[in-house]
Parts: C-alpha cells; structure tokens; sequence
C-alpha cells in the first residue's frame, strides 16, 4: 500500500524529491502558480506528484517503475478532492496528446489537440460550452459578413490598444473584444476590462467580453505569464487551435486582428503560432503596424515604466483620457504603488 499526502514546499526533502521526478519528464514547476501539490510515496521514495493551479491539473508526473499501477486515477482524485474544498467544480488538464485516452477514462473530455506538443481537456462546470453560450448571449449573431476578433491583456489600456479596435472596427461589420481574464497583472481584470469597455464604448459595432478561462489562460496559455519556458512553442499552439477550432466557429468569428509585436519574444511566437493556425481553419489573420507617438511605439510596458518614473507627461502622451482619470483615482494610486514597488525589487 503506498501512502499518499500533500507534498509541503517549504521542506527541503520534499521539494527535493518533487523536483527529481519532475526533471525526469522535462517538466518546469513554479511554486507561485500551483496552490496544491499531490505525492504518493513507496516508503521515503516519491512515486507520483501532480499539482492544482485555480482549477488547472498540471505537473502530473509517474515514476516508470510504478507506471501502469492505476496512480493516474489516485492522483486525479486527490486534485478532485483538494478542488472540491476549494468550491472549485471544474477542472483543465494540459497534457501531451498521446496521454489524451488515460485522462478521457477518467471522465475528462478533449478540448483541442495540437500535435505534437500539448491538449487541453476539460471536466465538470463551468465548460467550454457554458463559456461560449455565455459569450453568445453578449454578442449574438454576427452583424455582417465579417465579425473580427482581438484578444487583449491591457495592463493598462494605451492609445496603441485604441487605435487597433478603431482600425478592426472600420474593417469589420461588428468585432469581439476579448480582454484576458487570468488576474496575473499589476492592473486587475475587473479594472482592465472597465477601462476597455470605457476606451471604446463610442465604437457601436465592438462587444467586449472576457476571455475566461480559454483565451491565454493559466491553461491554454501559461507561458503567457510566466515568460522564456521551454513549453512556448506548445501553448502558442495549443491556445491558438482553441480558438480557431472551436471559439471562432461557435461565435462567427472569421478573421483575427493582432498589434505587430518589434519586442516582446512571447507575443512575437503566438502571433506566429496563430499566423499558422488560424489560416489551416479558414480564418484571415491580420498584423497591424504598432501605434507610435513621437517616434517612440505605444506600449503598456511604457506606460509602466512612465508611472513608476512619476512621468505623467509621457503617461498622458500614451494613454487615453478614460485610462488617465482612473490613473489619477484612488484605485489608480493603489495600482501605480505596485509598479513602484515591482521596478524597485
């Protein structure tokens, strides 16, 4: 009988042993984004681990001695368990393809495959199908023979951002806007998405949404967030078939706006990724020049590095007038101590 418990992070010979199983199948562990780990152990020796980040399965990982033994199906129960005392009823695992038929036995059902790197599969509520007949219910039917779509982070929303949803809503006959929900930026989702909704509230023909948890979420997508992994390559990919395979369709969504991106590596290898994807799916895709401002590009980084400087000249040069009064809100001033405080570390 092999005992099974919670790994402790903070004991040096269970982070020892976690990371050692781990190497063994090339798998990345950040401790900031998993709130619970699982080990099931042959006396000292860790056989089994896997960890729940929101309601993310990730990092599931067996010895090869041990495999065939059904401890998939032991771990996945304590993930479930762990959840459910955390009111989480839906669950995600982000896996390789071939391991798709072990977690479709355990009740999970495919999401999207993207050969041959990752899947994402799902279980329980919220789904993917409550996601889309919630978007659904916003944006209804398409309004014309083109409905557009951008995803944006906007932390917080630029003039560079703006002009973008101005450019796709002159080239569409409506647009959805889907603004990335996971909460990992110094701007939170509820104020990102209100500042969205306020910078282009004039423009008639653009729903803004969130992206929940399918659109650069801790799922599809966590290389997002936590910059220069090695699985890049495999969430660029696997995020953009979420989209074009299944989001795209069931929204009427025929073409996809992105800002060109001259920096930022992670962006640079999506938008290649959805470059790729989203024309195998019958779908336009459209790189559009950066915004500039005295001969210097718009960015949300700049914005930043412009609070924590003080530089309000700059911040006002980038931003639209909506983002600089919450800028200059009791809310606003919560956020910019962050910034501070994150370029001061």
């Amino acid at each position: 009988m092999y005992n099974k418990r919670q790994l402790d992070l903070q004991h040096a010979d269970d982070k020892r042993r976690l990371m050692a199983l781990l190497t063994q199948f090339e798998l990345t562990f950040s401790e900031d984004t998993v709130d619970y780990t699982a080990g099931i152990f042959d006396g000292e020796e860790l056989i089994a681990t896997a960890s729940l980040s929101g309601r993310v399965f990730r990092n599931i990982a067996i010895s090869p001695d041990y495999q065939g033994q059904g401890l998939t199906h032991q771990l996945i129960e304590m993930l479930e368990a762990e959840a459910a005392r955390r009111d989480i009823t839906g669950f995600q695992i982000f896996t390789k393809p071939a391991k798709v038929p072990v977690f479709e036995h355990a009740g999970f059902s495919c999401v999207a495959v993207a050969e041959p790197y990752a899947a994402l599969l799902e279980k329980g509520t919220p789904s993917l199908e409550d996601f889309l007949a919630h978007v659904k219910g916003i944006v209804g039917a398409p309004k014309g023979a083109v409905r557009g779509s951008i995803v944006m982070n906007c932390n917080p929303f630029t003039r560079g951002h703006r002009a973008l949803v101005e450019y796709t809503s002159q080239h569409c006959d409506d647009v959805v806007l889907f603004v990335v929900q996971e909460d990992r930026s110094l701007f939170p989702f509820a104020d990102r998405l209100e500042l969205v909704r306020q910078g282009v509230q004039d423009l008639g023909n653009v729903h803004v949404v969130s992206g929940g948890e399918y659109i650069i979420s801790n799922a599809t997508f966590p290389t997002y967030f936590i910059k220069g992994t090695e699985a890049l390559d495999a969430q660029t990919k696997l995020d953009a078939t979420v989209f074009a395979e299944r989001i795209a369709p069931a929204l009427g969504i025929n073409v996809r706006y992105v800002g060109e991106e001259p920096t930022d590596n992670t962006t640079n290898a999506y938008n290649t990724a959805l470059g790729k994807v989203l024309p195998m799916n019958d779908m336009d895709f459209r790189i559009i020049p950066r915004k500039q401002e005295g001969g210097s590009i718009i960015s949300a980084s700049k914005v930043r590095a412009a609070l924590a400087e003080d530089n309000w000249a700059r911040v006002e040069e980038f931003v639209p007038p909506t983002t600089l009064a919450y800028l200059r809100s009791e809310k606003g001033a919560q956020v910019i101590a962050k910034i501070k405080a994150h370029f001061n570390k």
